[in-house]
């Protein structure tokens, strides 16, 4: 049966992006609202005429294969055709001397890559399932979403208040509009749906302000396969973590063009490399280190730089029962739901699940 409510959504990344989906085809009317210009949030795929034949992503570059809910989603709006498997396995851990073999799936645990509880319960090991992407990058998966649900999103217009309203919410936008709906979803980072949620009556969602963004630098590097020593085998490398500590600038490198196809054209590499705080241009960093690593000649033929102030999250110990909390507050408001690498796990996949099952729950809600 569908749906006739209005629904809005607070964020155009993955999470409010595939919020949409699962509201428009229930029947919604869905108005997406969104900050910035550009759908997508830290999905960031660039494929310049100028560097032609790479793909540079400047985000997350794919996702565990163990979860399923990103590949559901890919396979419903008619691109589980661009479902890629990577090519490459192992990894390697620079100890400051060289590079030695790492278990599969240790690479991700010094990297601090966080699994969801109950993802892959049927693997024994998500991780050692080893990553997915698609054929030209994970914007491949925004643009599909976009081409469905696109007239319904609303870029330059982020949300900067939340309030009750005759029939569900009314939301203040930036340049002074607004808008009501019978229910919203807010699929905005953690410390801004803290702030909307305790104005709209949870005092319990300042919690929520306690995770913690860190920030995070690639850069990612071309260079031909002949100015490399020697040829290199695996998905990439990460540095010991008392290297780190010590200061060195390089803290993992990806061998993208190994890891998936097509990532560069035929005699050259794509490396992608993840930076700490540096003084001046990380890519000149990166490069530093990559020539003392991997016996590197000569300068990259191009770089490109992406900087996220506040990257990936961190939960902090109670995190769960917070957000369980505030959750339990909110089923006794008008619809109202939170979604979000803030909230639920911070991979891809994860963002994809949360922001379907909050479609799924206002649905039910307006629905009934």
């Amino acid at each position: 049966m569908a749906v006739s409510a209005t629904v809005a959504v607070a964020g155009a990344g993955l999470t409010g992006l595939s919020a949409a989906w699962e509201l428009s085809r229930a029947g919604a009317t869905v108005v997406v609202l969104d900050a910035g210009r550009r759908p997508g949030g830290v999905v960031v795929t660039e494929r310049p005429g100028a560097k032609e034949g790479f793909v540079i992503e400047g985000g997350p570059d794919g996702f565990l294969a163990a979860e399923p809910d990103i590949q559901e989603l890919a396979r419903e709006i008619g691109i589980g055709g661009r479902l890629v498997d990577q090519f490459a396995s192992g990894s390697s851990l620079w100890t400051g001397q060289r590079l030695e073999p790492l278990a599969e799936g240790q690479a991700a645990a010094l990297l601090g890559i966080q699994v969801p509880p109950g993802v892959g319960a049927q693997h024994a090991a998500p991780v050692q399932c080893g990553f997915r992407s698609f054929a030209t990058g994970m914007a491949d998966f925004v643009e599909a979403i976009v081409a469905r649900v696109g007239p319904a999103i609303r870029p330059a217009q982020g949300v900067t208040g939340l309030a009750p309203a005759t029939r569900g919410w009314r939301l203040s936008l930036s340049g002074g509009s607004t808008l009501e709906a019978e229910a919203v979803i807010l699929a905005l980072p953690a410390w801004i749906a803290a702030r909307l949620v305790t104005a709209a009556g949870v005092p319990a969602a300042r919690h929520l302000d306690e995770v913690i963004y860190y920030p995070t630098t690639t850069v990612s590097l071309a260079y031909r396969e002949d100015q490399l020593a020697t040829p290199l085998a695996g998905t990439g490398f990460v540095s010991a973590p008392e290297l780190a500590e010590g200061g060195a600038a390089l803290r993992a490198c990806s061998y993208s063009w190994l890891k998936y196809p097509g990532r560069a054209p035929p005699g050259h590499a794509l490396l992608r490399a993840f930076v700490g705080p540096v003084d001046g241009d990380p890519a000149v960093a990166a490069h530093a280190e990559l020539v003392r690593i991997l016996g590197i000649s000569g300068s990259p033929l191009w770089s490109r730089a992406f900087t996220w102030s506040r990257g990936l999250p961190r939960y902090k110990p109670g995190h769960a029962g917070h957000v369980a909390a505030v959750r339990g507050r909110l089923a006794r408001l008008p619809p109202l739901a939170i979604a979000g690498a803030g909230f639920d796990g911070a991979g891809v996949s994860a963002c994809v699940k949360s922001g379907r099952e909050a479609a799924r729950l206002v649905l039910g809600r307006v629905g009934a």
